[in-house]
This record gives structure tokens, C-alpha cells and sequence, in this order.
């Protein structure tokens, strides 16, 4: 084995704490942990979290507070609630973050490729022009190119600004 990648700076999910059950469950019921934990914001309806393992420098996705998997039995009212703070994410990433682009997504069920099958969840992932390249299909690797923390406060500071909900 000659090509070897070292990453230490990804040593935490190694070693980080395992959470039992439901992830978003969890951070959905530990807003004493937000920094810890990469919660940009929360309301009684939903949560926007940082995604842990992001496809682009700012990835995040926003998340109800309800446990379901089935997007159908999701009250209309939260929906909309959510749709309200996809809006304002997407306008955040743009002109915060200079995203020129900005991919929205959810992933229902396992056979549709979500991680996390049991709670729904609505990914917000900036783009910039050029910013594809073939590592991550070749070469199964990401590339990220700044420092999650960084991002993290960057978004942080910019919500006041972006995100008014008004419920």
C-alpha cells in the first residue's frame, strides 16, 4: 500500500462519543450542547444543524423536531416552516457565503440514499463555479477547502441577519 491520505483533523469522528438512537432525536432534545453539536439555530417546530460530513464548505441542512421518516405525515404548518427557512438559508449561502449556486435535497428512505432513514431531513449545499471535480467519484475522497469551525461561526454570525421566521 503506497498511496496513503492522512486526515487528523477528521481523528474526532473516530473518536468522538457515539450517539445512541435517533441523531437528529438527539440534537433535537440537547440545545445545552448546540455548539458542540454545530447547531446554527432552533425554533419549536425544526432545527438547522451543520451537516458533520458536508459535500461543500457550508453544507447544512434543516431538520424537524418531530421524529417521522415519512415526509407525508409531516404537519403542513412545519413544512411550510421549513420551506420559510430554506428560503432564507438559500439567501444567506448566496450572498453570505457567495454561494453561485445552492443545492436543496431530501433523501426519503434508505433506497433513496439518506444516512439517517429514520428522520427527515432538508440539505442546503453551496456551489461555486468549478467547484466539481472527479476525487470524491474516483477517488472516493472529498475534498473540503477551509476549516469546518470557521464556517460554522461564519453561518452563525450571519443568521441574525438572514433568518427571521415569524411563526
Amino acid at each position: 500500500m503506497n498511496d496513503i491520505l492522512y486526515a487528523p483533523w477528521r481523528d474526532e469522528y473516530v473518536t468522538h462519543e457515539k450517539i445512541e438512537g435517533c441523531v437528529f432525536c438527539h440534537i433535537a432534545s440537547h440545545a445545552e450542547d448546540d455548539a458542540k453539536l454545530h447547531v446554527l439555530y432552533r425554533d419549536e417546530f425544526c432545527f438547522m444543524v451543520m451537516n458533520k460530513y458536508p459535500y461543500t464548505p457550508g453544507h447544512f441542512m434543516i431538520i424537524p423536531t418531530m421524529h417521522t421518516d415519512k415526509l407525508e405525515e409531516l404537519p403542513s404548518d412545519v413544512w411550510l416552516h421549513m420551506s420559510i427557512l430554506a428560503q432564507q438559508g438559500v439567501k444567506l449561502l448566496k450572498e453570505g457565503m457567495n454561494a453561485t449556486g445552492v443545492n436543496l435535497g431530501m433523501n426519503l428512505g434508505s433506497a433513496a440514499g439518506a444516512g439517517i432513514a429514520e428522520h427527515i431531513h432538508l440539505h442546503l449545499v453551496p456551489r461555486w463555479r468549478g467547484d466539481t471535480n472527479f476525487i470524491t467519484s474516483i477517488g472516493h475522497t472529498r475534498v473540503y477547502s477551509t476549516d469546518f469551525e470557521k464556517i460554522y461561526e461564519k453561518i452563525k454570525r450571519l443568521l441574525p441577519e438572514y433568518i427571521s421566521v415569524v411563526s
